[in-house]
């Protein structure tokens, strides 16, 4: 039976999730990529709450987090996941548009497995997923827990 990576893409511009679905697709990625629009949204979905409390239990493979996200910021909730001891183990690539150093330093300071400034230009923007979905999604071997089978349910 073949196991599908999950990925959590946690993001509230619909032209930048509309872009990385399609590089992802593009790269035929068979991952399911849950989406979530905000940090409130994202947090949610890892502690199975509000409309993902019937979510299959489980961890992404790879969480793709925006920085600048209403309700709950980028930081916090890499903050959250970082300081839980089930989500911790997770990888997280900040995947945002800030090249400021003051948030590339708090986000590694707080756990970040990655950092990646979002390119301007669609297609380098597709081929950074290429590479980032390539990596997380196929190559690098997940915590246990976040593979997901075909026959289960979110």
């Amino acid at each position: 039976m073949t196991e599908l990576k999950r990925i959590l893409l946690v993001d509230d511009s619909s032209r930048d999730v509309e872009l990385t679905l399609a590089a992802l697709e593009q790269n035929r990625l068979a991952n399911e990529v849950v989406v979530a629009r905000d940090g409130e949204e994202a947090l949610d979905y890892l502690y199975r709450r509000g409309i993902f409390k019937l979510r299959t239990a489980g961890h992404p493979a790879v969480v793709l987090l925006d920085l600048k996200l209403p309700k709950v910021d980028g930081l916090e909730v890499l903050k959250q996941i970082k300081g839980d001891d089930e989500l911790r183990a997770i990888p997280v690539v900040m995947l945002t548009s800030s090249r400021e150093e003051k948030d590339l330093v708090q986000s590694y300071d707080l756990g970040v497995n990655a950092y990646v400034v979002k390119p301007v230009d669609f297609h380098e923007f597709v081929d950074s997923l290429k590479e980032l979905g390539l990596f997380w999604a196929v190559i690098n071997q997940p915590p246990p827990g976040s593979v997901k089978r075909p026959d289960d349910r979110r």
